[in-house]
C-alpha cells in the first residue's frame, strides 16, 4: 500500500507537470461540403434578386449603344467616332450585348438560381397544404384576436357547430378532443410561389425564343418585294440553336406608301400617318394576299411577323456613260440624315460605266428651299419640291477585288473627283448635268418611297406573353390574400355551463372576419339563463 502510494505521488507531479498533447486539427467540410454551401448560397432568395438587378443592369449599355444586329450602320460609325473608346467595348461585347458570354452567365444563374428555390418551395407547400392545421396554443388569450363566452349547450356540440362555421367559411377544419383548429388563406403563398414560376417560365420562354428565333431587316422600294431568305435581307440576327430551313417561304411585295404630315402648327412635320399597301404570297401554292402594312399592325406569316419600322427616299436617276451608253438606270435608297425633315444622303455606284467606271455621293432633299445663307436645306418631310445633289467621282470603285463592300459608302481611294464643291448644282425632276472630261451625264428622273420592313420571329414570345400575365394574377392574389387562423375551445365551467375561447391569429393585421366568426358562434350556441 505504501509503495503504491509513493508511486501515486511521484508520478502525480510529473503528469501535471507534463507539456499538454497537441489537439488534433479540425476536419474540413471537404469538397462535397463546400459544393453544399455554394449551392444554399446560389439558390437563396437573396442571391436571385442580385442576380434579378444585374440583368436589368445589363440590359442598359444593349438600350443606350447601338447593337451590331440591328443597326450595324451606326456600329461603324461609334468606331470612326470613337477610336480609342470603341475597341474597348467592343471587347467587354457591349456592341452585342445579349449575345455577350457574361450576360448569358448572368441569366443561367438567375434561371438556376430561382429554379432550386422556387421548386424546393413549391413542394414543401405542397406538403403543407395536406397537413393539418396547427393545434391550439395553450393560452389563447394571448393572441392578438380573442372572444370569450359561455353557453349551455355541451363542449362536444359547441365544437361540432364551431367546425361546421369554419367549413362554411372555407376553412380546412381539424377537430380535437377539447377543441377545433382552423386555417385558410394558403393563396397567399401559392400566389408567392406561382408569381416566381411564371417568372421561372418567363425566363426560359425568353430564352427559347432568343435561341431559336430571328430577327431581319430589310428595305423594300416602291414597285418590288423581297422573298424571306438570308440573302433578301440588310441585316439579319439569330439564335445560337437557329436553322436557316426554318425560314418560311413567304414574299412580300410593296405597291405604294403612304405618308402624312402635320402642314403647320408648333408640331409641323411630325407625321399623322404611315400606311403601306403590300401583297403577301405564303408560298408557291398559296394566292397572293392584298394587306395595309401600318405601324404597330404587323403582319402575321407563318409564325414570322412583318413590322413596318420607317421609311424613306429613292431617288431615280438614268446614268450614261463616256460613250453614250445607258450604264445605269433605276431607284436608289437615301438613308435619312433628319427624321425631321428627312434629308438623306446615298451613293450611286455605275461599275458597268466605260471607259471609267462612276460613282456618286448625293443628297437629296424632299422640299428643298434655300436657306439664309443661300444654302439648300429641306424644309418639309413630303417632297412638295425634291431636289438632289450629286458629287461624281470617276476610275476605279473596288468591286473587283471580291471584298464586301456597304450600299450606302463609297470607297473614293482609287476614285478621281469630277464634280465638287462650286460645281455641284441641285438638280430638280427632269433634270441633267453633264460631267466634265466627257465621262457622261446623270439624270435625275424622279423618286420613289421605300419602307424598311421587320422581320422577327420569336417562339417564345406566346409563352412569354402567358407567363407575365400569370405573374401580374399571382402577385397581385398574393397581396391581397391574408394566412388566417382560427381556434375555438370549449371546456366545462362552472353551474354545468361550458366556457367557449375563440382565438384567432392573421398575418399582416387583424381583418373584421374574425369578429364575424366569433358573432355567428355566440348566435349558434344556445344562451346562458343570465343572457335570456
Amino acid at each position: 500500500m505504501t509503495t503504491s502510494t509513493d508511486e501515486t505521488s511521484t508520478d502525480a507531479p510529473e503528469a501535471q507537470s507534463s507539456p499538454q498533447a497537441p489537439r488534433e486539427r479540425p476536419v474540413g467540410i471537404g469538397p462535397l461540403g463546400w459544393l453544399r454551401w455554394g449551392w444554399r448560397q446560389l439558390t437563396s432568395m437573396r442571391t436571385a434578386l442580385v442576380l434579378l438587378f444585374l440583368v436589368a443592369l445589363g440590359t442598359v449599355p444593349g438600350s443606350f449603344v447601338p447593337q451590331r444586329g440591328l443597326a450595324p450602320e451606326k456600329v461603324s460609325q461609334f468606331f470612326t467616332d470613337h477610336k480609342t473608346l470603341a475597341p474597348w467595348m467592343d471587347r467587354l461585347s457591349l456592341f452585342d450585348v445579349f449575345a455577350a458570354p457574361w450576360f448569358a452567365a448572368i441569366y443561367i444563374l438567375l434561371f438556376i438560381s430561382l429554379a432550386g428555390c422556387v421548386l424546393p418551395r413549391s413542394w414543401q407547400h405542397y406538403r403543407h397544404i395536406r397537413s393539418r392545421p396547427p393545434k391550439a396554443p395553450r393560452n389563447l388569450a394571448r393572441l392578438p384576436e380573442t372572444a370569450t363566452y359561455e353557453t349551455e349547450a355541451a363542449p362536444d356540440e359547441v365544437l361540432a357547430q364551431a367546425a361546421t362555421v369554419l367549413k362554411d367559411r372555407r376553412f380546412r377544419v381539424d377537430s380535437h378532443d377539447d377543441h377545433v383548429a382552423a386555417e385558410k388563406g394558403y393563396l397567399r403563398e401559392t400566389g408567392n410561389l406561382v408569381f416566381h414560376l411564371a417568372l421561372l417560365v418567363l425566363l426560359f420562354a425568353v430564352g427559347f425564343g432568343s435561341a431559336f428565333g430571328y430577327k431581319g431587316n430589310v428595305i423594300v422600294t416602291e414597285g418590288e418585294g423581297f422573298s424571306n431568305a438570308l440573302t433578301s435581307y440588310d441585316a439579319f440576327k439569330n439564335g445560337r440553336a437557329f436553322s436557316s430551313s426554318s425560314l418560311p417561304p413567304f414574299t412580300v411585295w410593296l405597291d405604294s406608301f403612304k405618308a402624312s404630315y402635320l402642314p403647320d402648327g408648333p408640331d409641323r412635320g411630325q407625321p399623322t400617318e404611315f400606311s403601306a399597301k403590300i401583297r403577301y404570297q405564303k408560298d408557291l401554292k398559296s394566292s397572293v394576299r392584298p394587306y395595309n402594312l401600318q405601324v404597330n399592325h404587323p403582319l402575321n406569316v407563318d409564325g414570322a411577323r412583318v413590322y413596318l419600322l420607317g421609311h424613306g427616299y429613292a431617288p431615280e436617276f438614268t446614268v450614261r456613260d463616256g460613250k453614250g451608253q445607258v450604264a445605269y438606270q433605276g431607284a436608289v435608297p437615301f438613308l435619312p440624315m433628319s427624321e425631321a425633315t428627312y434629308a438623306s444622303e446615298g451613293v450611286v455606284k455605275v461599275p458597268d460605266a466605260q471607259p471609267d467606271q462612276l460613282g456618286f455621293i448625293g443628297l437629296f432633299w424632299p422640299t428643298a428651299v434655300p436657306d439664309a445663307q443661300g444654302k439648300v436645306t429641306s424644309a418639309f418631310p413630303a417632297a412638295w419640291n425634291p431636289q438632289v445633289a450629286l458629287f461624281a467621282f470617276k476610275g476605279d470603285l473596288g468591286l473587283s477585288n471580291g471584298a464586301p463592300q456597304s450600299v450606302y459608302r463609297l470607297d473614293t481611294a482609287k476614285l478621281k473627283p469630277l464634280l465638287m464643291g462650286n460645281k455641284v448644282k441641285p438638280l430638280a425632276v427632269g433634270q441633267t448635268e453633264t460631267l466634265p472630261g466627257g465621262a457622261g451625264s446623270i439624270t435625275f428622273t424622279g423618286y420613289r418611297q421605300y419602307i424598311t420592313i421587320q422581320v422577327n420571329h420569336d417562339p417564345g414570345r406566346v409563352p412569354a406573353l402567358i407567363a407575365g400575365i400569370i405573374a401580374i394574377i399571382a402577385i397581385i392574389t398574393s397581396f391581397l390574400v391574408r394566412r388566417r387562423r382560427v381556434w375555438v375551445r370549449a371546456r366545462a365551467g362552472e353551474g354545468g355551463r361550458t366556457v367557449v375561447e375563440v382565438g384567432g391569429l392573421t398575418l399582416g393585421g387583424a381583418t373584421p372576419e374574425f369578429d364575424a366568426i366569433a358573432e355567428r358562434l355566440r348566435e349558434t350556441a344556445p344562451p346562458t339563463p343570465d343572457e335570456e
